[in-house]
């Protein structure tokens, strides 16, 4: 039903920034969430940030707060996540994921419906 791609991951040196794309494509909807996921190998996929599709409302993982920001762009259907003061321990694989009809921000993966195939962010030491 909705398609998501994200783009923007790479190599960066701790403490600087990634700015992460989540593009949407297919049918567009004006309700739900959208949230950013992150998973390193051998480890379980960890909530990071979510918003609120139409009042841009938004919650964040202890772990990232005061270091990332979530935003969106109605117009262009993307939602981005701005990550400063990179940590290694940031490196993971980072998916963003979207779910319709529901006014509240879901911090579980089993909230979110539909899911990007994920880009690479690496923090080197």
């Amino acid at each position: 039903q909705v398609q998501l791609v994200e783009s923007g991951g790479g190599l960066v040196q701790a403490g600087g920034s990634l700015r992460l794309s989540c593009a949407a494509s297919g049918r567009t909807f004006s309700s739900g969430a959208v949230g950013w996921f992150r998973q390193a190998p051998g480890k379980e996929r960890e909530f990071v940030a979510a918003i609120n599709w139409i009042m841009a409302y938004t919650y964040y993982a202890d772990s990232v707060k005061g270091r990332f920001t979530i935003s969106r762009d109605s117009a262009k259907n993307t939602v981005y996540l701005q990550m400063n003061s990179l940590k290694p321990e940031d490196t993971a694989v980072y998916y963003c994921a979207a779910v319709r009809d529901t006014l509240g921000l879901p911090s579980d993966a089993s909230g979110y419906h539909y899911w990007g195939q994920g880009t690479q962010v690496t923090v080197s030491s």
